[in-house]
């Protein structure tokens, strides 16, 4: 099953099963997909499902309509194609294609049991759940904040950069292990208060994962809500939200 993700600045508005043949997209309330946008025509725009293929066409729209930054009339549509509307953006998702790639990003970057030495794993595990370092030092040591409650839903890492942009991983253990053996490997810890990550290895001595585009360093480093990750070349964003 395909799937249309309405998102504006970023977020994410709505996602739409396309269960149907036809999906309207454009500013009035009769629409399926419906943007209620000025930069947006009453009927904008239209998706048309036959069997696994799915085609945009343009409804002759004031301001037109983009994919994947070109101008169309008529568009087939391909998995992760980005369709621009106004301000507003419908990413097409092609469910069987999502389930591959995400099996494949996983298996790239996240590391199971016996890829790496469990002497490192359990160096990893009593760095991350001593208190992490913060995100930067404070003038003054504030006072202690009461222990959370565990997080009622897991924190997600999503692929900003190659060949698995847009991918998203939860982060549901206590400890996942994540980058390419022998190259640069870090864990992140799930704890009642809040997550942290640590470096576990690399393949140049000093050579550790970035936050924000500062290296953590040999202790565990807190992650923030947005944080930007990079490891083994590869830029994830963390959202705890």
């Amino acid at each position: 099953m395909a799937r249309l993700i309405l998102s504006v600045d970023g977020q994410v508005l709505a996602e739409y099963n396309m269960t149907k043949e036809r999906y309207t997209i454009g500013r009035l309330p009769d629409n399926d997909v419906r943007i209620d946008n000025a930069a947006v025509s009453g009927h904008h725009g239209l998706v048309i499902n036959i069997l696994n293929d799915s085609f945009l066409e343009d409804l002759n729209s004031t301001n037109g309509t983009y994919v994947n930054g070109k101008l169309i009339k008529k568009h087939a549509l391909q998995h992760g194609d980005v369709i621009t509307i106004g301000h507003h953006h419908l990413r097409f998702v092609d469910s069987q294609v999502e389930s591959t790639e995400q099996d494949e990003f996983e298996r790239t970057m996240v590391i199971g049991p016996g890829q790496i030495s469990e002497t490192q794993l359990r160096a990893a595990a009593a760095s991350a759940t001593s208190a992490p370092q913060p995100a930067a030092p404070a003038a003054t040591a504030p006072a202690r904040a009461p222990e959370k409650a565990a997080p009622s839903r897991p924190a997600r890492l999503q692929v900003l950069s190659g060949q698995f942009a847009g991918r998203e991983l939860e982060l549901t253990k206590t400890l996942t292990t994540l980058g390419r053996p022998g190259v640069q490997v870090a864990a992140v810890s799930r704890r009642a208060d809040g997550y942290s990550i640590v470096h576990v290895e690399s393949s140049r001595p000093g050579d550790y994962p970035l936050v924000n585009g500062q290296p953590i360093g040999p202790q565990a480093r807190r992650l923030a809500d947005n944080d930007v990750i990079t490891l083994a070349g590869v830029k994830m964003g963390f959202f705890d939200s």
